[in-house]
């Protein structure tokens, strides 16, 4: 460590950068606060809305689950080299990102059933028009 000072710090950063990357974005970051292209999703009726999110939460969730072992032998597989200057498995390096799948997973199955429930506008982030009741459409 101390005869490579440079090479160490440099090698800690990364490693630091992507776990609070992926850390953060499995556990803190709200699902809001994601970068998302919703131009067509803005712009149709909450029924419609609800349609979007429900497909492309199946999308989400399908794609991870159907993936997940892949990416598990992968992170597994990744034990047989180490990080150049401070040795470390590249499968503890790269074993958050499972968590991050797992909790990708996990939020979507969440939202689909809340989707699926009886106060769905909540997850689409539309207001009713009375208490109890789905959202009117708006502008139609």
């Amino acid at each position: 460590v101390l005869n490579r000072p440079l090479g160490w710090t440099s090698e800690a950063c990364v490693i630091f950068y992507i776990w609070v990357i992926f850390w953060t974005a499995a556990l803190l970051v709200r699902e809001r606060d994601h970068v998302a292209f919703t131009m067509i999703y803005d712009g149709v009726r909450p029924q419609v809305r609800r349609i979007l999110a429900i497909l492309g939460a199946i999308a989400i969730a399908g794609s991870f689950i159907a993936g997940f072992p892949a990416m598990l032998s992968f992170i597994t597989f990744m034990k047989i080299d180490v990080t150049p200057v401070t040795r470390i498995r590249f499968d503890y390096v790269y074993s958050v990102w499972i968590l991050f799948i797992l909790a990708v997973i996990a939020r979507t199955i969440v939202s689909l059933i809340r989707l699926l429930g009886r106060n769905w506008w909540k997850e689409t982030d539309d207001q009713p028009s009375d208490a109890g009741q789905a959202p009117a459409a708006s502008g139609d």
